[in-house]
């Protein structure tokens, strides 16, 4: 469970009149490293689709520490805060740095749904090493709940 993290361009599109990040655009950047951790441990949208799953959000929050602005050097991160035993709910967090300042800090939480029941669902067996080999926050807990 290595750190996962990317670096991240801004576009000028993504400037407000203050000519610093729109708040919007840091949702775009969790959802854009989910996704292609999600793509790259095996969950790409041909399995989504091939056996009608999906991941779904009940509730995501930034936390705005610092401004970005363009040419600032910016990451961002992955990782695991809690989760059920079966992965059928989780929470990840990203944190977001200009050089090694953290920027913004973004909570997930999350679940999975079947997408022809439209029904909440579990995360497949086959594919539940995609959140087991996660990397794991230091104040990961499983959810009991």
């Amino acid at each position: 469970m290595g750190k996962y993290q990317k670096q991240l361009e801004l576009r000028w599109a993504d400037l407000d009149p203050n000519f610093h990040v729109r708040h919007s655009v840091y949702y775009d950047y969790g959802a854009y490293i989910r996704i292609n951790y999600l793509q790259e441990h095996g969950l790409t949208s041909e399995v989504l689709a091939k056996h009608h799953f999906g991941p779904i959000i009940f509730r995501e929050e930034c936390i705005f520490r610092r401004e970005l602005k363009i040419g600032d050097p910016i990451t961002i991160d992955l990782e695991l805060q809690k989760a059920k035993q079966d992965y059928s709910r989780w929470t990840i967090i990203h944190q977001i740095k200009k050089e090694d300042q953290l920027a913004a800090l973004l909570t997930l939480d999350g679940a999975w749904i079947d997408t022809q029941l439209r029904k909440l669902t579990t995360l497949p067996l086959e594919y539940r090493h995609v959140f087991e080999n996660m990397p794991r926050a230091e104040n990961f807990e499983w959810n009991v709940k």
